[in-house]
């Protein structure tokens, strides 16, 4: 079984946690990881995007010149793609770009993220995460106590507005719950810290 070190909130080591092999022990598919990647940022796309048709551009309403006689080539509007001013040919207009991953894709990608962090070393569980009040300053010392580096990702068992808000303002810092967790954040952190009790959960959910 994989096995990672596991540390309080001042940076003091308390032990190892043995991780089960089935969520956190894979090997890393980077086909379906990247599959998972593409398919989160297309979801993220708003799709609005929008280019006016020469029947939405105002004017050219009359024919510039007759059809014969004048040594110009033939026109039948000012507001032709070929014009200046003129409307968009094929432009892009508001769609969207959603659609969806088999599940059991999006839990073999979940798993070899998870399985990938491991194998790098850059993942850590933390005993828990309490904080008295909102305070950046708390996580923030947390994080350098920890040697978290630039973009953490902290993973918990649920919802906690003191720590959501007290890490926040911290540049390249995220959290996110257990059911919130994607392969695009997991793979994007340079550190990825979880609380113990959010580990249970995960193995509990994908083994």
């Amino acid at each position: 079984m994989a096995t990672v070190s596991t540390f309080d909130m001042t940076g003091k080591q308390t032990g190892t946690m043995e991780l089960a092999d089935a969520v956190f022990g894979i090997a890393p598919n980077a086909t379906v990881m990247h599959s998972a990647v593409v398919n989160y940022l297309a979801n993220q796309r708003q799709g609005t995007q929008s280019t006016l048709t020469r029947s939405e551009v105002s004017g050219g309403g009359r024919k510039p010149w007759r059809q014969k006689g004048t040594g110009h080539a033939r026109q039948g509007s000012t507001r032709a793609p070929q014009w200046t001013h003129g409307g968009i040919a094929l432009g892009p207009k508001p769609r969207s770009y959603n659609y969806v991953l088999p599940k059991k894709v999006r839990r073999l990608a979940l798993k070899s993220a998870f399985s990938s962090k491991v194998l790098s070393g850059d993942m850590l569980v933390l005993d828990e995460l309490t904080l008295e009040a909102i305070r950046t300053k708390a996580v923030a010392e947390m994080l350098k106590a920890l040697e978290a580096k630039k973009k953490v990702l902290i993973v918990l068992p649920e919802k906690d507005e003191k720590a959501i808000l007290s890490a926040r303002n911290i540049p390249g810092v995220k959290t996110a719950q257990v059911n919130t967790l994607n392969v695009y954040d997991v793979l994007n952190c340079d550190t990825f810290i979880v609380v113990k009790d959010a580990v249970a959960k995960i193995e509990e959910v994908y083994a």
